[in-house]
């Protein structure tokens, strides 16, 4: 969590010293806790696996065991099991009645002092008032946010106030190539349906 003020204390003019008790966790044989075992959570698990980590899941339907083995993740059928053991919590789910707030003070209190909650989802999956509460009384260590509710957070919300948070503004598909594919998604699925085709990416089929 000392990225940005490492940043700041990098370039500031008046730094003559580097802190010497800036220390991290390792994400190396961390364990993963992945909330949301869609297209996007599988890919998460694929890259942290790379990093060795020990990867849990909570989804709706559990994935294939080939899938599963593919990227040595473990099914969690209760979410409070992921939470209970988990060094990051990834929330990576659609937002739905059902995934609103999804993530409370009760969730957090389940989590590890020691863990940290990341956001790429919808803001309004957290209970940003459970989560002000738990990062002042250090119930998690750290929260890391690329979704807000709203976005952009009003300039004096407590959330803004916290040094052990990470917030960006919803950039977790910003580049180049990735805009260019979902534009280019986007025409597919616009020709196919005035051609009368299958569409390629229907978010409900029938």
């Amino acid at each position: 969590m000392y990225l940005c003020s490492g940043c700041q204390t990098a370039v500031s003019p008046d730094t003559k010293y580097f802190p010497v008790d800036w220390l991290g966790v390792e994400v190396t044989r961390a364990t993963l806790g992945i909330i949301g075992m869609g297209s996007i959570g599988y890919r998460v698990a694929q890259r942290a696996r790379a990093f060795d980590m020990r990867i849990l899941y909570h989804n709706k339907n559990r994935r294939r065991k080939e899938e599963e083995e593919a990227v040595g993740a473990h099914y969690c059928e209760e979410m409070e099991d992921l939470l209970q053991q988990s060094d990051f919590v990834m929330l990576v789910v659609n937002l739905t009645p059902e995934t609103h707030k999804l993530i409370g003070k009760k969730e957090l209190g389940l989590m590890k002092p020691t863990a940290t909650l990341v956001n790429i989802s919808r803001g309004a999956v957290i209970d940003q008032d459970a989560l002000v509460e738990a990062l002042q009384n250090k119930v998690i260590r750290a929260a890391a946010l690329d979704v807000t509710y709203p976005e952009p957070l009003p300039r004096d919300h407590p959330l803004l106030k916290l040094n052990n948070i990470i917030i960006t503004p919803h950039i977790g598909t910003a580049t180049v190539q990735a805009t260019r594919m979902m534009a280019e998604e986007a025409i597919a699925n616009m020709l196919a349906v005035l051609k009368g085709q299958p569409i390629p990416s229907e978010v409900f089929p029938k």
